[in-house]
């Protein structure tokens, strides 16, 4: 009850979040009952059944994202002395997180289960009813047990991440402020401290990256996967792509998404490297406090447009099916949802570092351009990398 009253009296843009996150739950909902009827509708399917099932996984694992990220920017996750007077401290905020993102995710599962029993034709009377009819099985028995299970593990996936996300917090960024003596005050705060650590994921991420290369370029002889009804890219996309391939794809791009806060680490050593000035300096040493914060979110990013461009040079999306562009928006969305999620998170974060910044006599325009500058790096880190995993992902199939 306390969840649904915060959330009633949340402001419009952590309402966004949460609708945002029941979306992307009831396509994944939906994806994963699509794969149920499928499998009651044949069940000698073996193989094509189990690729249909496992197609969800990329999705599923995009939504758990964005569920970490809304539960570690929404504000009723946060220490109040509102909620530690009625008993919720930070010992069970936790809870309220995780009651947050299963309440989206079972309102996206059921908002899943209606669209779905719709287009099958079990539910008549409104417009396109039982318009999938053949490809969601319509008119064969469905599973209750198994369509009720399939529908409560991204609300409950969901919640446990939130929970274990808002439990162990992101370490604030380090805002060491020496009290200057001129008026090169921005210039002596970004020169305090040292610099932050450097994330260890890059060689971890590197080497399961070279270790997803490897198994795309020797998976190549495995049998190839069926051809699917032209809902999944299974003829087109995966067609002739043996099962090895397409573990060395996920590989790689979760070797892109744990190197990415090295990366961003070593884009803000090099902003800060040779004689920098006040507004390089700003940039890098904020790059390098929150590389930890955006790094993940901009690797899944990267790997996801990755992905829609390997998709589009592979077979130009003429096979790609309904389901395969339901599975492939839904990854999309949610990572830019993420990473907007994020950096509206480490904006807020940094007004308090700001208003001394402009107290000590900082000029707005400074701020801005070191705003603009760490926008530019990182957009000149995402765009490379995008095109270089692409070029992995394709390497295989000889394009």
């Amino acid at each position: 009850m306390l969840a649904l009253r915060l959330a009633r009296g949340s402001a419009p843009l952590a309402l966004l979040r949460r609708l945002l996150l029941a979306g992307a739950a009831g396509c994944v909902g939906f994806l994963l009952l699509a794969a149920l009827a499928h499998a009651s509708a044949d069940p000698s399917g073996g193989r094509a059944a189990v690729l249909r099932l496992a197609w969800c996984a990329v999705p599923l694992a995009a939504t758990v994202q964005l569920a970490v990220a809304v539960a570690r920017a929404d504000p009723a996750a946060r220490p109040r002395s509102g909620l530690s007077a009625a008993g919720m401290g930070p010992a069970r905020l936790p809870t309220l997180a995780a009651t947050s993102a299963a309440v989206a995710g079972l309102l996206g599962s059921a908002l899943a289960l209606a669209v779905f029993l719709h287009l099958r034709g079990d539910i008549s009377g409104l417009p396109f009813d039982g318009a999938a009819a053949g490809p969601l099985a319509g008119g064969r028995p469905l599973p209750l047990g198994a369509a009720l299970t399939l529908l409560t593990v991204v609300p409950g996936v969901a919640a446990l991440a939130s929970a274990l996300a808002v439990r162990r917090p992101m370490p604030p960024p380090r805002r060491d402020l020496v009290p200057p003596g001129d008026a090169t005050a921005a210039l002596a705060i970004a020169r305090a401290g040292a610099p932050t650590p450097a994330p260890a994921g890059l060689p971890w991420g590197t080497a399961l990256a070279t270790a997803g290369i490897a198994l795309a370029a020797y998976g190549g002889d495995e049998a190839p996967p069926a051809a699917a009804d032209g809902w999944l890219p299974l003829h087109g996309v995966l067609g002739g792509v043996a099962a090895g391939v397409v573990g060395g794809w996920l590989l790689i791009a979760a070797g892109i998404v744990l190197a990415g806060p090295g990366l961003v680490h070593v884009c803000g050593l090099l902003l800060c490297g040779g004689r920098p000035g006040v507004m390089r300096l700003l940039a890098g040493r904020t790059l390098q406090d929150e590389a930890r914060r955006l790094g993940r979110p901009l690797g899944a990013l990267a790997a996801s447009g990755a992905g829609l461009l390997g998709a589009v040079e592979l077979d130009g999306l003429r096979e790609f099916g309904p389901l395969g562009t339901l599975g492939t928006g839904v990854v999309l969305v949610c990572a830019v949802g993420t990473v907007a999620t994020v950096a509206v998170e480490a904006r807020a974060e940094r007004r308090s570092a700001i208003a001394t910044l402009l107290r000590l006599g900082a000029p707005r325009g400074l701020l801005r351009g070191a705003a603009a500058l760490r926008a530019a790096t990182l957009l000149a880190l995402v765009l490379p990398l995008t095109w270089l995993t692409a070029f992995l992902f394709t390497l295989p199939a000889g394009h």
